[in-house]
This record gives structure tokens, C-alpha cells and sequence, in this order.
């Protein structure tokens, strides 16, 4: 009996003990989890004393304020007038509110992301819609860079614009204009009318960090200026939206409308450009995507200057090092791309890159993988003189190579002109000719004539010479046959087209996303 009381003792003191530890972990925990931005206190946590505060050394917050009241004002709102009888779906991609509501599919890496934000209201139109020529109207939000007027927005918001009206933070209404776009990266730049001095905001010149703090600021739902936080969840986020993807993943809440809005650090500088978002319900689960601000100043430099992006060419196909490859050629680890074959007459072919050649870095800057080395390079200037650290047979050495412009690149034009060429297929990134106009071709599909070196067809292996025999199951005879299946696909919800080819001496099956063009 005295055993157990001596026990029953013991035991009560270990669970004093205990609960004195749990209720001081508990306390810490409180007051750790009510620091705010920079490691500043926000309010006493309820059975906490005031000074707990003081114990900790923690200071009253000023929270996020300041930084909104800063930069608030330099940010729009972007309001377009487009005609319903342009098809865009068909020639270059654009999303309306079915797109908008993509859930979670499994396939390409573009079923799996919400690339719109509502942009597109009013209307929807289905292939056997009547034709209409009413304007309908889309919305998103934009900033100023300079303050003569000129301000950053996403390219899905102005595409087809036939007017643009912009509204300031203190409700003042200017006509705007497009200056250029550049749908590669889902960037344009417009040009406010206004004999004022505007607001601006300036890029950061620093890549921010993961775990840093940002605040997004937009006009989500036509509400007016909105403002959320969160942090920087990843950099280099590649989501098969285009061949220069390195987005900025945030988890700061960005919804309908917030498309164009700019996204700042806790100095006021932007750090990327809202510009997507991941969504299996159509609504934001705090899985955002930004064009980082190192991206947006390239392009905006060149669309203010020029109009148009001129990215860099250097003309090799290109392919990841595996870890097998990498092994079968003695190397330390798989990096770096491979080249399969440089094109006849570009750059790499003059410099002497070789099939075989696995291109380590670009001037000294090591290459991961053949994305980034297409990143690298489609962020430089034609005329760059560029050196390759190159490993050829095990042996490293060094290539020096000029980059030119991109053959037959297509330039957006800034009077935002829709028309196309009647032989392009922009969704695919290549031009056709009908087979039977093709000596040697024979009757049947259409001969690609054209490829956009860095286009979805030329990512999965399509060149000149190659026949496409059907488009999603139907065959194909010419240019228009390929635009109607493509047109019927995405009518139909998919966000990928089979096509059934010859390449070379085989006949394959090949799946290409239906993404901007």
C-alpha cells in the first residue's frame, strides 16, 4: 500500500513536471507563431501575460501597410474590348471561362495548370455558335513602369483588343494602347494616354528567395484594388506553358482577374508578373505562378524599344542527359543538353558543334538541363558572341559561337493584326503544304514545310520534310483541314491533339499540346 501511494506520488509530481514543460513549450510556440513580417510581434495570444512580449524581445508589427500604401497606387486596372467573330481559340490559343475551370487531368504538364484567371467574360461561344460581331469584353490587371504611361500586363489580357481602357487606384479612367506583345512568355506593354506623371514601380534586381515574403497586389473579380501575402514557395518552376518557363511558384492568393498584377517583395520592388495558377476546382488553392522579374525586363526592354521580342538562335536539336547517357559517355553526372544534330547553317553548325556534343555551360554560367540551355539562350541578343563549354568523346573544350535572329520568327505586330499566314498552324509551331503539291510526297496528309525551332512541334522531333497523315483521328489534306481538327480539339476540352505522321522511314503517333501560340 505504501508502495503504490509512494508511486502515486512520484507519478504526480512527473505529470507536474510534464504539464510545466508543456504549458512553457505551448507559451513559446504562442508567442512564435504571433510574429509577423520580419520577426515582429502581432498581439497578446489569449492566457499569455503582455509580458511575454517583452521576455522575448519581440516589437509591436507594422505589418504590410507601408508597403501596400507604397506600391497600391501604381497598379491598374486593364479593361478590353474585343470582336466575338475573331476566333482566337483557333490561331493563337486564347482561354475563355471553359478553359478557365480545367480541373487536375493527368496527361501533359498544361492539363495540370490553370493558365487563366477570367479574363474572358460575357459570351461563350461553341463550334456551331451563330456568328456574332457585338464586342465582348475582358479584364485584368497591369502596372506602370515609367511614369509617362507605360505599364505591364499579361498578353492574354490585350490579345485581340480592339480598345483598351486602364483604371488608376484613385478611379481615373485612360484610353491606353498596345505597344507590343510577346506571347512566348505571356507579356505586353501598353502606353497610357495621360499628361501626368504616373505612379511606377520598379523590378528587383534580386531574385528572391524561397521562403521570402510577397504581397500580390490585382483587381480580382472587378473588385478594385485587392491586396494578398504569402511567400515564395519555389523558383525555376517549368509548367509546359511555353519553352522559356522559370516561373516563380507563390502561395499568395490570386484569383479571377489578377492576371498582368505584379507580385513585390517586402522592399516594394516586383518580383514576377501574376500570371497563372494551379487549380482543380477553378478557384485559388494558394498554387500561383509568376514570370520573374529578370524575365520582364528583358521583354519589356525590347517591346518598349523595339515592339517585338528578337530571342537569340543558336540552331542545334537538343535533348536532356540522362543518367544513362551520362554513364554510356563516361561522364560525372547527368547535366547539361545533348545535341542531336545541328540545323544546316546556324550558328552551332559554323562554331563546329558536333551530333554528340553535351553542352555543359554558356559563358561560364553551368547548364542543367536542355530547357535551361533554351532559357539562356532565348534570353539573348541576336549578334551575341557567346562561348559553350562543350564535352565531346570525354574531352572538355570551349566553342565560341554568334548568336543570329530566329529564322521566320513570327513578330507580334503592335496593331495587334490577327491575321495569319493561310499555310501556319501557330498551335503547332509549324507551316504545311499539301502533299500532293510536294514532288516526292505522294497524295495522302500534308508536308511540313516550316518549323519554329522552339514551337511544340519542334520539341517532339517534327522538321521540313516530315508528312502529317491525320490531326486527332481525322485525316488531313491541307493547312485549313489541320486548323478545323485543331479547332474541333480544343471545342472538345482536350488540351492535347494526337497526330499520326512520317518521319523518315516510320510512321508514328505523336501527342502535342494545344497551348498559346
Amino acid at each position: 500500500m505504501t508502495r503504490i501511494n509512494s508511486d502515486c506520488r512520484k507519478s504526480k509530481r512527473l505529470t507536474a513536471c510534464r504539464l510545466t514543460l508543456l504549458a512553457s513549450v505551448g507559451a513559446l510556440g504562442a508567442a512564435m507563431l504571433l510574429v509577423g513580417p520580419g520577426g515582429q510581434y502581432s498581439q497578446p495570444a489569449i492566457g499569455v501575460a503582455p509580458a511575454s512580449a517583452a521576455e522575448f524581445g519581440i516589437q509591436h508589427p507594422v505589418g504590410f501597410a507601408d508597403i501596400v500604401a507604397k506600391v497600391k497606387p501604381a497598379v491598374i486596372s486593364v479593361r478590353v474590348k474585343m470582336s466575338s467573330a475573331a476566333d482566337p481559340a483557333l490561331l493563337h490559343g486564347s482561354r475563355d471561362d471553359d478553359e478557365e475551370q480545367i480541373p487536375a487531368q493527368p496527361g501533359s504538364p498544361l492539363n495540370r495548370f490553370f493558365r487563366q484567371f477570367g479574363d474572358q467574360f460575357g459570351q461563350q461561344f461553341g463550334p456551331h455558335a451563330p456568328q456574332r460581331h457585338d464586342a465582348i469584353t475582358g479584364e485584368g490587371s497591369g502596372f506602370f513602369v515609367t511614369a509617362d504611361g507605360y505599364a505591364v500586363t499579361n498578353n492574354h489580357v490585350v490579345d485581340h483588343a480592339k480598345s483598351v481602357q486602364v483604371t488608376t487606384d484613385d478611379g481615373t479612367v485612360f484610353t491606353a494602347k498596345v505597344v507590343g506583345t510577346d506571347p512566348k512568355t505571356d507579356l505586353a506593354l501598353i502606353k497610357v494616354d495621360g499628361n501626368k506623371d504616373f505612379p511606377y514601380v520598379k523590378f528587383a534586381e534580386h531574385a528572391p528567395q524561397v521562403g521570402d515574403w510577397v504581397v500580390a497586389v490585382g483587381n480580382p473579380f472587378g473588385l478594385g484594388g485587392t491586396v494578398t501575402a504569402g511567400i515564395v514557395s519555389a523558383r525555376g518552376r517549368d509548367i509546359g506553358a511555353g519553352p522559356y518557363d522559370d516561373y516563380v511558384q507563390i502561395d499568395a492568393p490570386i484569383n479571377k482577374g489578377n492576371s498582368g498584377g505584379p507580385a513585390f517583395d517586402v522592399s516594394g520592388n516586383v518580383i514576377g508578373v501574376n500570371t497563372a495558377i494551379f487549380s482543380p476546382s477553378g478557384g485559388s488553392v494558394g498554387i500561383g505562378f509568376d514570370i520573374p522579374a529578370d524575365t520582364a525586363k528583358m521583354v519589356v526592354a525590347q517591346l518598349k524599344e523595339k515592339g517585338h521580342v528578337t530571342r537569340g538562335w543558336l540552331g542545334v536539336q537538343i535533348q536532356p542527359v540522362t543518367s544513362d547517357i551520362a554513364d554510356s559517355l563516361g561522364l560525372k553526372k547527368a547535366a547539361g543538353a545533348i545535341v542531336d544534330e545541328p540545323q544546316g547553317g546556324s550558328p552551332a553548325a559554323k562554331a563546329g558543334i558536333k551530333p554528340g556534343d553535351v553542352i555543359t555551360a554558356v559563358n561560364g554560367a553551368q547548364v542543367k538541363d536542355a530547357r535551361e540551355l533554351a532559357r539562356t539562350i532565348g534570353t539573348m541578343a541576336p549578334d551575341t558572341s557567346i562561348k559553350l563549354d562543350v564535352v565531346r568523346n570525354g574531352d572538355p573544350r570551349s566553342i565560341t559561337a554568334t548568336l543570329a535572329p530566329v529564322p521566320n520568327e513570327q513578330q507580334a505586330k503592335t496593331d495587334n493584326d490577327s491575321a495569319q499566314p493561310t499555310n501556319g498552324v501557330p498551335h503547332l509551331g509549324l507551316q504545311v503544304a499539301p502533299a500532293r503539291d510536294v514532288s516526292g510526297a505522294g497524295d495522302e496528309g500534308v508536308v511540313v514545310t516550316a518549323v519554329e525551332p522552339d514551337g511544340p512541334a519542334a520539341e517532339q522531333g517534327f522538321q521540313s520534310g516530315n508528312i502529317i497523315l491525320e490531326v486527332g483521328g481525322k485525316p488531313v489534306a491541307n493547312a485549313g483541314d489541320v486548323r478545323k481538327a485543331l479547332s474541333e480539339a480544343k471545342s472538345q476540352g482536350k488540351h492535347q491533339v494526337l497526330i499520326r505522321a512520317k518521319m523518315g522511314d516510320a510512321t508514328r503517333f505523336v501527342a502535342l499540346p494545344l497551348g498559346n501560340a
